[in-house]
């Protein structure tokens, strides 16, 4: 079985133009994930394949070390920090040496200060980004979205955690396991840690429950791995269906963070899209409220995208009316929202309702789910319906061998741009829409071809209703209209950023998307993947080395995510 594991990842590597990520996912320390990584490497090796270890970490088991022997090691990096010396995997070291594989040991550490990349998972994009291919090892508590559920089941608060996206993004998840009494029996006997820290360790994270605990939890992780793979591309008679998820967020909401995570989590087990919504109204109008609410609310959005969710800011001044527009035009089914805090007794005399249940109220049509955001039971979520706790917020992206289903199928080089000079948002949306006019075949008379005039009155009503320039690095601006047969893309790489802009972080990109004016599902998809793109650190850096339009277009092409 692990020679066949060995050989199917080979396939994949030797298919790849891009480097591919392989997770050993394991429910605690000692079940041998970076034993069965090494493992791997040893027989990769025999078969010839130039195979490095980039950092592993034995904590001083012997069986685990005897692995490394053979393997060629890079040299880690000496870093200083606070007066001592510590070794971090050395990035620079193994990109200058290009092996083609590099094994990268616990996946969610944090880098120290200093470091180029702030954690490991970063450190991996820019080694797959670079057509490294990687082997790595990761526990489940670690995962973003399961943050609230571990810190419920075994009381424990997990410092460093890693985005449901990373994982979602890995071309095979193998499951490590190992019973719990195996477990506890591999403590007792040392191979874990010393005999002085085992008593303690068996009272605490080791003890019988938690590890049954953490090991359901791997196992439903794993399933829902194997459900998202092996469903296929939704029929076309699927497209029509709302069946999209949004989590309807406040700026100044009971556990926004609870919240997303639950959504997550949803979103996994139903394997659907899904957006992160905040409604602006007048009253929280960035000039009108106070610094520490837009620092939570930056807060707020900055974790959504690191769960997987699109996230949008859209202006309104009824919350409940600007949360269903939305839901209607992005085809959304679940409509997920935090419980209100209790109302005082003379508001209910005088007939007021919250945000919630005027909702529940006018929802004719979608399912909303209210989530108990500060309850210690995390709002789990229930196990019926095929809806479980401990799932990814996985996109259901369609095959990346999928005629039609890439970006870079509907985005020719004739529509990519780049301007080193400043421009206004006026100017750069122009330009685009210039772009994609002059790029359309003929579909018969002079009338089929939209105006550049009637882009730009469809792309500001769009844009009245909320800013799709987005407050991290990147702009969607996006509409539907006639007489457009399919989507219609172009892109412009602004050095400068755009002008006038209220954005905490420049706009480096700006990615124009017009979609027919009966539009289906696979539309708003090409929305999520370009968000995605966009805002992934090392697709960014390869940009902005990128020259021309060709060299643009070949690393969206190379780095779009299935």
């Amino acid at each position: 079985m692990r020679e066949d594991r060995a050989k199917s990842f080979l396939q994949l590597i030797r298919r790849a133009q891009r480097g591919r990520l392989k997770i050993y996912l394991g429910y605690g320390p000692g079940v041998g994930k970076t034993y069965l990584m090494l493992q791997e490497a040893q027989r990769l090796k025999q078969v010839g394949v130039d195979i490095v270890v980039g950092i592993v970490e034995t904590h001083g088991r012997a069986e685990t070390a005897k692995q490394v022997v053979g393997l060629e090691v890079i040299p880690r990096k000496s870093i200083e920090y606070r007066g001592i010396t510590v070794e971090e995997m050395d990035l620079d070291a193994v990109l200058s040496r290009q092996p083609h594989v590099v094994l990268v040991d616990e996946l969610a550490h944090t880098n120290l200060p200093g470091s180029r990349n702030h954690k490991r998972y970063d450190d991996v994009r820019e080694l797959l980004a670079a057509g490294i291919h990687v082997i790595a090892t990761l526990n489940v508590q670690h995962l973003e979205s399961l943050y609230n559920t571990v810190e419920r089941l075994i009381g424990v608060k997990v410092r460093e955690r890693i985005p449901d996206s990373v994982v979602a993004e890995a071309d095979q998840v193998v499951n490590v396991d190992l019973s719990p009494e195996d477990l506890q029996g591999r403590l007792a006997e040392g191979k874990i840690y010393p005999q002085e820290r085992v008593d303690a360790s068996l009272e605490n994270f080791f003890k019988q429950t938690n590890l049954e605990h953490l090991r359901e939890l791997t196992m439903r992780e794993i399933a829902a791995q194997i459900d998202f793979k092996r469903r296929e591309i939704p029929d076309e008679s699927d497209q029509g269906i709302p069946d999209q998820l949004m989590v309807c967020l406040a700026s100044k909401g009971p556990n926004s963070a609870r919240l997303l995570r639950f959504a997550s989590r949803l979103a996994g087990r139903l394997n659907r899209t899904w957006y992160a919504v905040y409604v602006q109204t007048p009253k929280e109008d960035p000039t009108v409220i106070d610094v520490t609410t837009q620092r939570l609310l930056g807060e707020t959005l900055t974790l959504a995208n690191q769960l997987g969710a699109t996230v949008f800011t859209f202006k309104g001044e009824d919350i409940v009316d600007t949360i269903l527009r939305f839901a209607r035009e992005y085809r959304v089914g679940h409509i997920v929202i935090g419980r209100p805090r209790r109302m005082p007794p003379w508001k209910r005399w005088l007939g007021r309702r919250s945000v919630a249940e005027n909702l529940v109220f006018k929802a004719q049509g979608f399912t909303v789910v209210v989530v108990d955001a500060e309850s210690k039971t995390d709002g789990t979520l229930p196990t019926h319906n095929r809806i479980e706790e401990g799932s990814p917020g996985f996109l259901p992206f369609a095959h990346p061998e999928s005629p039609g289903n890439r970006i870079v199928d509907n985005l020719s080089i004739k529509r990519i741009v780049i301007l080193n000079q400043s421009v206004t948002k006026d100017e750069v949306i122009g330009l685009l829409a210039n772009l994609i006019v002059a790029d359309l075949k003929p579909q018969g008379g002079p009338s089929d071809k939209p105006s550049i005039e009637g882009i730009r009155v469809a792309l500001e009503h769009r844009e009245a209703e909320g800013s799709t320039f987005l407050n991290d690095f990147v702009a969607i601006p996006h509409a539907r209209m006639e007489p457009f047969k399919k989507p219609e893309m172009a892109l412009a790489l602004t050095r400068s950023g755009v002008a006038g802009v209220p954005a905490e972080h420049p706009i480096e990109a700006v990615f124009m998307l017009l979609a027919p004016a009966q539009g289906t599902a696979a539309d708003l998809r090409f929305l999520t993947k370009a968000i995605q793109l966009f805002q992934n650190l090392n697709v960014r850096r390869n940009l902005h080395s990128a020259s021309t339009p060709l060299e643009v277009f070949q690393i969206i092409a190379d780095n779009e995510v299935p």
